[in-house]
């Protein structure tokens, strides 16, 4: 047993660089890694759970409490043949670390010998019993899994019911009869595939030549509103089959000039729809766009416009909605006894693989493909017309939470309207067929729990709201993101083939889990379905309480999770089905408990709202507490990126008196994912270390708040020292600043006046700006606060800051091309800007305000010059778009001519004449070779407000960019006579813009042309 007042290793040191690497590595881990058996939300890396595990799990060899026969069974551990440790504590201490980081890597993670040694260090720190851990909030099962992989006894509790199902084969089928699982999965597997293509014969028929059809190209349609047209319009985004090598295929047939052109147009009244054809791109040439997402509009008021390529009229979004919904989303066809297509779903093409021929190959609809979706629908209204699916909820969950709400605005109004006719039967059949199976066979539960996971699996691609990857010729999936998306060109796959997406594949993912886990000698778990706020638990019953919680509003588990239930239910086993809590009212996920904010829903007739959540989160901490052992410590992950949900969480510790100790950021998230381009998206998790609070002691504001700064600006220059930057930094820093404020159960002022845990978060945003300030610009915090010597003006800072915070942290790997997902900025039809995103660099208003506020910057004056806020988003405007505002609508031409004209006067730019007042008297010159005269009076370039040193830094850029070298070595030379501030601002601009950026490629090159 650890003594109480022993430190642990993650209370004194963690090795953050090299955790992170690993952790994010581990993101394009695919084959046998735990986050492939069943699609989870939010995992956590299992690298950084191993390693946080081991740092809490061990104590410190430094800490004179630490038992001195740990320190021996620690050396004697490492003597056995992993590295020689030097004889002192320290020595031990920076082995153990080394130990962790090398651990970390998923390519030791079932390494026989290393294993052995992790085991036996934390034997060696709790002799007697195994410690046991606690997650209360389990999700995917990463920390749970984790606990088990080290030798120690887990309990693994969540409310979800599909996160119970992953759960209980992950860390209680698997550790059990992995093995004897492992031994016949696939033949059962293989039985199901082929009872179920017995029971669907005909509805994925081959073609006459033995090509095998794999995936359905589908678009859904739109009738053109105008009265001369009518033509039926197919709506798909992408004209792309395929990006891969030569086989660049698409849906235009070239016209004799080498254009392309759409085919068979019609431009009748309620015409049929156009067609294509299916030529093979050359060289770099560039398919059409599709037939939506036209420019926004005031009038539609979202993107979903469609533009008829007939008659060039577009149809607003609202119109799209109305025609959609009629179509209750426009997944299906609509065809006639026959099988002959009269409406709704349109084939654009289908993807087939030949026999004996490596690749795949494109081919159009023809009329057996219709015929076989018309046979699905009649065994549907045959076998499974009587099945009623339970309703989308059409409420937005939260502003950070899509959720599944946005295909309701297109008549998506249950679930069933998520899938085409076939697919329902489909996944129906394979739902009983993997009953019929096991049953026939006797197999056991925890093979059917395996199984039932491979038709979830297979159902994240078996919707209608899946799109193709025409870069590496795949099926991607419904949840490529925390939401549901409107795919307009959908793909609808063969599960019951060989090729691509099936559930044989399906199967052959929870396969390889089971192989990489079965033979490392792990125990089962504990686990249940359990409420994080009510654990069925005794008091003081576990060593490590350590808990991933939810992220306030990010995500809305009990929504998504649904998609997946709605399979599983039909052939979980019925012991499974018996302990299930489900809600009463739906059968679905519980909602009214989950410890979420979703305005979605109400719990106890009041609304899920932030208050709800921070009530929620308490009790969980507190529950955590309890049955946390005297000598116990906790770690809570975090990784949201709004102040709210920090402020949410950490009231939430504090009300439930712990006290933080530790608190280290390990990346855990791809900087490459589309959301964290130029934004402030988070790649790191905040792993706060706690423990409970044992005295209810009264802490001095004025003492707190010395404290503050040097514990942040040390925190600030060791996290840089490992990489960590930008919003990852600032969200870390909140960690050891509470270390400081939560040692205490309340904090006064000497005339007893409490201060609050949001009055503290405020103070600690300041410090971290002015911090942020010093680093990068060299001014101090008087000279800031007091606006002297060296002082840039608000603008500069404002900058500064903005960009010192969109900084990305290092060493983010690419994605792997082995990821069979691809992940979307936003959801497709939505409030999404098309295409790529505005310019510049994004901050949610509420971090550029926590920081701007307290040094005494304000955003409202800068609105329009720097900045746009627009839906809760700041904006730092790029230079470019700052030309006419800064050179007027004669732009930088006239601006360059009137500064060589100055110059040439021998008159000194004191006031920058481009932005300043504009002396009359210089006199008018004959306008360059090439160049129309300057028609417009000099008083066109006055301005109503003195140039700021970030006005003369982003002119020169803009002259930069224009190729007006003489008005730019004019201008450099008069502002570096001025002051030094001008090369300053310059400078660290230059050192902030990202690499590759326009700002830094102009700043470089005008920092070049500077006066030396």
């Amino acid at each position: 047993m650890i003594p109480r007042e022993c430190k642990r290793l993650a209370e004194v040191d963690f090795p953050i660089a090299e955790v992170s690497r690993h952790s994010a590595r581990e993101k394009s881990i695919r084959h046998g890694h735990p986050s492939t058996l069943h699609l989870w939300w939010a995992r956590r890396p299992l690298a950084a759970c191993r390693a946080m595990l081991m740092a809490l799990l061990l104590p410190d060899p430094c800490d004179a409490a630490c038992p001195e026969d740990f320190r021996k069974a620690a050396r004697a551990a490492f003597s056995k043949g992993w590295r020689s440790v030097g004889p002192s504590d320290e020595d031990l201490r920076r082995a153990m670390l080394k130990f962790i980081a090398e651990c970390s890597d998923w390519d030791l993670a079932g390494d026989p010998k290393a294993l052995s040694l992790m085991r036996e260090l934390v034997c060696s720190a709790h002799p007697g019993t195994p410690p046991v851990v606690l997650d209360s909030f389990a999700g995917g099962g990463a920390i749970p899994l984790e606990a088990l992989r080290l030798g120690c006894e887990s309990y693994a509790f969540d409310l979800n019911p599909v996160a119970f199902v992953i759960l209980k084969t992950m860390l209680d089928a698997l550790p059990r009869h992995g093995t004897a699982i492992a031994a016949e999965y696939r033949q059962l597997a293989e039985e199901v595939r082929d009872l179920a293509a017995t029971k669907l014969e005909g509805i994925y028929p081959p073609d006459p030549d033995g090509s095998v059809p794999i995936a359905y190209l589908w678009a859904r349609t739109v009738r053109c509103e105008s009265p001369n047209c009518g033509a039926e319009i197919p709506i798909f985004k992408s004209a792309w089959l395929s990006k891969r090598g030569a086989k660049k295929a698409r849906y235009f047939r070239e016209s004799p000039d080498g254009s392309c052109v759409i085919v068979n147009m019609t431009a009748t009244p309620l015409g049929g729809p156009i067609t294509f054809d299916i030529l093979r791109g050359e060289g770099r040439e560039q398919p059409a766009a599709g037939f939506s997402f036209i420019k926004a509009t005031k009038a539609s008021g979202n993107n979903s416009n469609v533009t008829c390529p007939c008659c060039g009229i577009t149809l607003l979004g609202p119109r799209v909605m109305a025609q959609l919904s009629v179509q209750r989303g426009g997944s299906n066809p609509q065809l006639d006894e026959l099988g002959r297509r009269l409406g709704g779903a349109y084939l654009l093409a289908v993807v087939v693989s030949q026999p004996d021929t490596r690749g795949k190959r494109f081919r159009l609809a023809k009329e057996s493909d219709y015929v076989a979706v018309q046979a699905a629908s009649r065994l549907y209204d045959e076998s499974y017309r009587h099945v009623s699916f339970p309703p989308l909820n059409p409420t937005r969950p939260s502003p950070n939470a899509r959720g599944m709400t946005a295909p309701t605005r297109y008549g998506v109004a249950t679930f069933g309207d998520l899938f085409t006719r076939r697919q329902l039967v489909t996944l129906r059949v394979l739902g009983s067929s993997i009953s019929s199976v096991c049953r026939a066979r006797a197999a056991s539960d925890q093979m059917l729990l395996a199984l039932s996971l491979a038709l979830g699996r297979c159902a994240d691609q078996a919707s209608a709201h899946v799109r193709w990857i025409a870069s590496i010729e795949a099926i991607a999936s419904t949840f490529s993101r925390q939401a549901l998306q409107m795919i307009w060109d959908f793909v609808e796959g063969a599960p019951l083939g060989s090729v691509s997406a099936n559930f044989l594949a399906a199967a052959d993912w929870v396969l390889k889990v089971f192989a990489t886990h079965s033979g490392l000698g792990m125990k089962a778990a504990e686990v249940s379905q359990a409420d994080a706020t009510s654990l069925p638990l005794p008091n003081e019953s576990v060593s490590v309480f350590f808990t991933d919680p939810p992220y306030y509003d990010a995500v809305p588990y009990a929504d998504l999770a649904d998609f997946f239930l709605l399979w599983l239910k039909n052939c979980l086993p019925e012991s499974i089905m018996r302990s299930l809590r489900l809600d009463p009212t739906t059968g679905l996920s519980p909602k009214a408990e989950e410890c979420v904010w979703n305005r979605a829903h109400d719990a106890d007739g009041q609304p899920k709202d932030p208050a709800f959540f921070e009530a929620t989160i308490q009790k969980a901490f507190a529950e955590g507490r309890r049955a946390l052992e005297e000598s116990g410590v906790a770690c809570v992950v975090f990784a949201h990126k709004s102040t709210e949900g920090w402020e949410a969480l950490l009231s939430g510790l504090l009300t439930a008196r712990w006290t933080i100790t530790a608190s280290w950021p390990i990346m855990t998230e791809r900087g490459v994912r589309t959301n964290a381009q130029n934004t402030a998206s988070l790649a790191t998790s905040i792993h706060l270390i706690c423990r409970p609070r044992t005295e209810d002691l009264t802490g001095d504001w004025g003492e707190v708040l010395r404290e503050l700064p040097r514990r942040v600006g040390d925190w600030m220059d060791r996290l840089e020292r490992e990489g960590v930057r930008g919003a990852d930094l600032v969200f870390a820093c909140i960690g050891p600043a509470l270390e400081i404020f939560s040692r205490y159960a309340r904090v006064e002022t000497p005339d007893g006046t409490e201060k609050t845990l949001a009055e503290y978060l405020e103070k600690v945003w300041e410090v971290v700006g002015r911090v942020a300030l010093e680093q990068v610009l060299g001014t101090t915090e008087a000279q800031a606060r007091n606006g002297g010597a060296g002082a840039l003006e608000e603008d500069a800072r404002l900058t500064a800051l903005f960009l010192w915070t969109v900084q990305a942290t290092d060493d983010q790997p690419e994605d792997s091309d082995e990821d069979d997902e691809e992940e979307t900025s936003e959801d497709e039809g939505e409030e999404a800007t098309p295409g790529k995103k505005k310019p510049g660099f994004a901050l949610i208003y509420d971090v550029a305000r926590r920081f701007a506020q307290p040094l005494g910057i304000h955003l409202t004056e800068w609105e329009g010059r720097i900045i746009e806020t627009k839906k809760g988003v700041v904006r730092l405007l790029p230079v470019r778009e700052r030309s006419q505002q800064l050179f007027g609508e004669a732009g930088t031409e006239l601006a360059a001519d009137r500064i060589e004209r100055v110059a040439r006067g021998a008159e000194q730019l004191d006031l920058f004449s481009i932005l300043g007042p504009v002396d009359a008297a210089v006199p008018e010159i004959a306008p360059k070779r090439g160049r129309k005269k300057a028609g417009v009076a000099d008083e066109a370039l006055k301005t109503r407000r003195e140039a700021t040193t970030l006005d003369r830094v982003h002119a020169a850029m803009l002259l930069q960019a224009g190729g007006q070298a003489n008005a730019l070595r004019s201008l450099l030379k008069s502002e570096t006579e001025r002051s030094p501030d001008f090369l300053r601002l310059a400078n660290a601009l230059s050192a902030l813009y990202p690499k590759g950026s326009e700002e830094k490629r102009l700043l470089d090159a005008m920092l070049l042309a500077a006066p030396r």
